[in-house]
């Protein structure tokens, strides 16, 4: 804990400065070097627009069609297909090894930095520390902090390199530093977890977190529905108690997009309404909750499934 507040009046350069200190001597307690937090914190400088951004969030103004066409044009599921075909073997492997379908784990890399293109150039070190001593999350980002002084320190990647997203999340997969911590893999065995330019680690690392939150490549992501008899989609939603076998869906009046009935197989599912009942419907399976566990935004989950989906087909 910080020993002392941090009054809004503060918050600027000179406050960031001080706080930083503050900073340095519980780093220190912890164990850190003094070269090490000295030379992460030299790179520190306050930065209000990435407060701003954290602040500004836009909420939701567009619907899940619109946000599928932007997400999934047809030119990134072209790449897409082009990539998987190209890194197939590697995929394979690594999807055999860690029980994961590798068209997902393209479809990730693909949805977080348009498949190694789009990694962010804020540095990570003013980034996180800046959203800390803005002070609404500030244990969260203090946490991110200290897991980027470990990802420095056991030589993953320099200083200088640690760039990622404004908000500090980093690489072709967009992990925040404690997911690199927790997910990363060093899978070409060169002893760096190589999140940046290395296809192995990138696609070990997501089918990682993957399967470390629950994956099962026996089954898929869900599908879309409509609803029959006057359903009104009672019990959807991401609650446990609504996540039920499909024979209760068939049961409410929830049907395949065709109409025709569901799989008569005792795969539980939960029904999501994105846009509301007159939007897209899906049935969603184990599978796309370990989705969500990647990004709380059910619009990312269909996207992510979507493109999966785009590339099985290949088209």
């Amino acid at each position: 804990m910080l020993a002392f507040p941090v009054s809004a009046e503060e918050k600027n350069e000179a406050g960031f400065k001080v706080w930083l200190q503050s900073l340095k001597q519980e780093a220190l307690e912890k164990g850190y070097t003094a070269e090490l937090v000295d030379k992460a914190l030299d790179t520190a400088t306050f930065r209000p627009t990435v407060v701003k951004a954290d602040k500004n969030q836009p909420e939701k103004k567009i619907t899940l069609d619109d946000y599928l066409a932007t997400r999934v044009p047809d030119w990134k599921v072209k790449q897409a297909i082009t990539l998987y075909r190209e890194h197939q073997s590697l995929l394979d492997e690594i999807g055999s090894k860690y029980g994961v379908q590798p068209r997902f784990i393209v479809a990730l890399w693909g949805n977080e930095s348009n498949f190694g293109k789009i990694q962010g150039n804020y540095p990570v070190f003013p980034a996180v520390l800046s959203l800390a001593y803005e002070g609404r999350r500030e244990a969260m980002f203090k946490k991110q902090f200290y897991a980027a002084l470990d990802i420095i320190r056991d030589g993953h990647i320099g200083i200088e390199a640690l760039k990622g997203s404004w908000a500090g999340a980093m690489g072709q997969s967009q992990f925040m530093p404690v997911s690199f911590l927790n997910y990363a893999e060093d899978y070409d065995g060169d002893g760096r977890k190589d999140i940046w330019t290395t296809p192995a680690d990138v696609f070990a690392s997501i089918a990682n977190f993957l399967a470390s939150e629950g994956w099962d490549d026996d089954y898929t992501w869900g599908r879309q529905v409509k609803f029959v008899d006057g359903y009104d989609g009672a019990h959807s939603g991401f609650a446990k108690e609504d996540f039920v076998p499909l024979t209760v869906w068939q049961e409410r009046g929830v049907r395949k997009f065709d109409l025709s009935d569901l799989p008569a197989a005792g795969i539980k599912a939960s029904l999501i309404m994105p846009d509301g009942i007159d939007g897209r419907l899906y049935l969603v399976y184990n599978n796309f909750h370990t989705l969500m566990k990647w990004n709380r935004s059910s619009y990312f989950g269909v996207s992510v499934s979507y493109l999966a989906d785009r590339i099985s087909k290949g088209e």
